[in-house]
């Protein structure tokens, strides 16, 4: 029987200023609000380890992730993420997906920069 593939996104955002914790919470409450209801996902988490707010998503495809990222609340988080933080993103195709004691060693190795 062929193994599952599922396509994983691993994100950290460092905050750039203390006074843009308010507004990046919000932000990030109502993307991840959106996501726990986006089709095609499998796991949803975020945790903050390092100083660096992460979030592990585990999807069917990639088309699912990036009909989600493209939309609602997290595509408004997007645009003001970009004023107040900075971070990098991972994504990858995987028969197993990672584990939280995996997370910040992958995004440091492999992330790519935005913001």
């Amino acid at each position: 029987m062929p193994r599952q593939i599922y396509y994983v996104s691993i994100t950290g955002l460092v905050v750039r200023r203390l006074w843009y914790l308010p507004s990046f919470y919000l932000h990030a409450m109502g993307s991840f609000r959106q996501v726990r209801q986006a089709p095609g996902l499998i796991r949803a988490e975020a945790r903050r380890i390092a100083g660096v707010h992460h979030t592990l998503t585990v999807w069917e495809n990639r088309t699912a992730m990036l009909d989600f990222i493209h939309s609602g609340a997290h595509r408004r988080a997007i645009a003001a993420f970009s004023g107040m933080a900075t971070g990098k993103t991972f994504g990858f195709e995987t028969d197993n997906p990672p584990d939280w004691s995996q997370v910040h060693s992958l995004w440091c190795d492999h992330g790519r920069a935005y913001g």
